[in-house]
């Protein structure tokens, strides 16, 4: 009996360390998770696009469809290679964030460039035209997982860079926890978002009192508004996130003055006050965004997108 009550200890102690573990992986994730809101809001206000012009009952379908393609991208192709980089190549990590970086000021630039000089989007249109719903389908899906590979790339190596972790495995986990978190998060909303139309329909229609018809229209009438508003939300942030990295990036890399002066103007303004250092911090760091993308937008279209061409790439432009 006391080798049976030894066991049940030893087993309940196991556990207590196991739910401490649980714990701390999740309490990691979350403020690793934290760090990557400007890719998140902008995964989560690109993503609608690709289900523009289906029929209601195969949205939640491709939604699936992409979420699936992202778990794959995160957590079969890029954890994997992030976890060995960190391990046996750790100084290539502030590398590839400043190279994210460079992309998400890249695409912020790019849609404030897009709002200013607006022009049509040829493929687009030539896709609604084909006439072949699944192959319009299976196409939009496809080119939602690429766009999802690389807003991945940024977020896992956002979330592995911020992670205080003793060991591997409880790296790999807390790694995990967070891409999934992140993934389950962007699409849950997507898929809200994507149907909130339809809800306010049914409600206008439906609806058993006129404050509950009226609500159902409202609805309606502002999901473009709503969608208007996260992408200059993702825009916002994105500029910021990515020139919060690269000035952070060249700081690690021992080019500290840029990192050294927007912080003392923040400190003289802010006097002591969090938030305002923060506030000043955030906005310099996305005036830095601002003009580096708008600096890699002719890189890109003159040199880059020609060079991807002729290896073969289709160019079918930035999201």
């Amino acid at each position: 009996m006391s080798g049976l009550i030894a066991l049940l200890d030893d087993v309940a102690a196991i556990a207590k360390v196991a739910a401490a573990s649980v714990d701390d992986v999740m309490a990691q994730a979350a403020k690793a998770g934290s760090k990557v809101a400007g890719v998140v809001i902008d995964d989560a206000a690109v993503t609608p696009k690709y289900v523009t012009g289906f029929e209601a009952k195969r949205e939640l379908p491709i939604i699936w469809k992409i979420t699936k393609g992202s778990l794959f991208n995160k957590l079969v192709i890029l954890m994997p290679a992030l976890l060995l980089l960190n391990a046996f190549a750790p100084w290539v990590i502030t590398p590839m964030l400043m190279l994210g970086g460079a992309y998400l000021c890249f695409e912020g630039a790019e849609k404030i460039y897009h709002w200013l000089y607006p022009h049509g989007d040829g493929h687009v249109a030539h896709d609604m035209s084909t006439g072949d719903p699944l192959h319009l389908e299976e196409t939009r899906v496809k080119g939602a997982i690429k766009t999802d590979f690389i807003l991945s790339a940024e977020i896992m190596t956002i979330i592995l860079s911020n992670i205080e972790a003793d060991t591997f495995w409880f790296e790999a986990a807390t790694l995990a926890f967070a891409g999934v978190a992140v993934t389950v998060f962007v699409y849950g909303a997507v898929a809200l978002i994507v149907k909130m139309d339809d809800l306010g329909v049914w409600m206008a229609a439906n609806g058993l009192t006129g404050a509950g018809r009226t609500f159902g229209r409202g609805l309606v009438k502002g999901m473009p508004k709503l969608l208007t508003l996260l992408t200059i939300i993702g825009t916002g942030a994105m500029l910021w996130v990515g020139g919060s990295i690269i000035i952070h990036g060249l700081d690690v890399l021992g080019a500290s003055w840029l990192y050294d002066q927007i912080h003392h103007i923040a400190v003289a303004i802010g006097q002591g006050a969090g938030f305002v250092e923060w506030l000043v911090t955030a906005l310099f760091d996305g005036i830095f965004g601002i003009a580096l993308g708008m600096l890699l937008i002719p890189v890109v279209g003159r040199v880059l997108a020609p060079v991807f061409v002729a290896l073969g790439g289709k160019d079918g432009g930035a999201h």
